[in-house]
């Protein structure tokens, strides 16, 4: 029996007035979506717990059947634990994204672009660099990343800090986002230094003079200290892989006892090879009983508020991941297959929000079966079933065919 859950990061939305009122998953083309969403079993899931952050640490957690409440002790520590960055019980690690900083109206410093244009991993990895060179020391330490995403440790740190993801303040005033609390002061001189070496450093002028978008100040969020999880095989007794661009999700799977395969061409955009992922997955597939492939391509489009490029995301993933999974599936033997978000990314938000979102849970022997109405894999469609997992994180069991536990709507 294969296991795999196809995690599209963020597809889930809000009507867009640019796709005539619809969202991207009702605009989008995608029959292999809606074959799943008809023949299998179709409803809306709680992917974040009240009070929590809409975040994909805890969407993603939750996902992979661990209780954010109990297990989640941040998202830098996640991404620690992908790249294998070793942690005592005190240290305290923080995300560090290379961010825009730019003067808006009257000259206050406004969140131009989290990601510093998607500045190159290469690239990156040059400011990353310098920014060891000169700031760490006294128990802080730089780790490279991908792109905009890196990593900071404070070793026997402080973790209470009140920190604002960059994502979520994109166009607004930073000043009143900046660290605040036990620690902040550390904090925000490093930033400060860190925008004194990034003003004129080469990699700066090099995409200045390229017309493109500068990183300009180190931005610290995300911060915890180590978790410790059960694995998958330890709960459901499956060996597994994890496909991911993205750290958060490689250390989710890290955590939960997955192997680690890398995708060329593999980028966590929008340019990311969606083919490659699919073969990639099934040739996993054949050596190991679970796979979590991960696109992170949805939810940047979400970012960007773009909606179109967000339904163009969707299309590409039904046609060159989900349609050739289900063909090759069905040369491995018995399956069941999970499609679904880790949290909504409404395209008109630019970021995260927590309401449920769609899931749709299809064995091989419903993907046989014929004559059920026809349903699409959209919010609605989720909705109209009235099947609401409200505790997400047992949704996964249902996977391994356990009793789905559900909450009435």
């Amino acid at each position: 029996m294969k296991y795999v859950i196809i995690h599209g990061d963020g597809m889930a939305d809000w009507p867009c007035k640019e796709l005539g009122g619809k969202t991207p998953l009702e605009a989008a083309h995608k029959p292999n979506m809606d074959l799943m969403a008809t023949r299998g079993r179709l409803g809306m899931v709680a992917t974040i717990p009240k009070g929590m952050p809409p975040g994909s640490d805890v969407g993603t957690m939750t996902m992979l059947g661990y209780d954010p409440a109990r297990y989640h002790t941040g998202r830098a520590p996640i991404e620690a634990a992908s790249q294998g960055i070793e942690m005592g019980p005190r240290d305290v690690v923080f995300r560090m994204n290379l961010v825009s900083l730019k003067p808006g109206d009257g000259g206050a410093l406004i969140m131009n672009d989290f990601t510093s244009g998607h500045i190159s991993s290469e690239e990156a990895a040059q400011i990353v660099a310098d920014l060891r060179t000169e700031l760490a020391g006294g128990g802080i330490e730089f780790f490279n990343g991908v792109s905009y995403r890196h990593l900071m440790v404070w070793r026997s740190g402080i973790a209470t800090t009140n920190l604002t993801p960059p994502h979520d303040i994109t166009g607004k005033p930073v000043e009143a986002y900046l660290p605040k609390g036990a620690g902040a002061d550390l904090l925000r001189d490093l930033m400060r230094r860190s925008v004194e070496i990034l003003r004129e450093h080469p990699v700066n002028k090099a995409r200045r003079a390229a017309g493109k978008t500068e990183a300009t100040s180190a931005w610290f969020w995300g911060q915890g200290t180590r978790p410790e999880v059960p694995t998958l095989k330890e709960r459901f007794g499956v060996e597994g892989s994890v496909i991911s661009a993205v750290d958060l999700v490689n250390g989710l799977g890290r955590l939960a006892g997955l192997k680690l395969i890398k995708v060329p061409g593999a980028t966590g955009f929008l340019d990311t090879d969606y083919a490659a992922k699919a073969r990639y997955g099934l040739e996993a597939l054949k050596a190991r009983d679970f796979l979590l492939l991960h696109i992170e391509a949805p939810d940047e489009a979400g970012h960007m508020g773009r909606a179109d490029l967000k339904k163009e995301a969707i299309e590409r993933i039904d046609e060159l991941i989900i349609g050739p999974m289900l063909a090759g599936l069905g040369g491995l033997g018995d399956f069941a297959i999970l499609l679904m978000p880790d949290h909504a990314t409404p395209s008109q938000l630019k970021t995260h929000s927590p309401e449920p979102v769609p899931f749709a849970l299809m064995t091989s022997a419903q993907s046989k079966a014929g004559g059920a109405t026809a349903r699409r894999y959209t919010e609605s469609d989720g909705t109209a079933t009235g099947l609401l997992v409200g505790d997400g994180y047992h949704l996964i069991e249902s996977l391994f065919g356990r009793p789905l536990k559900t909450a009435s709507k």
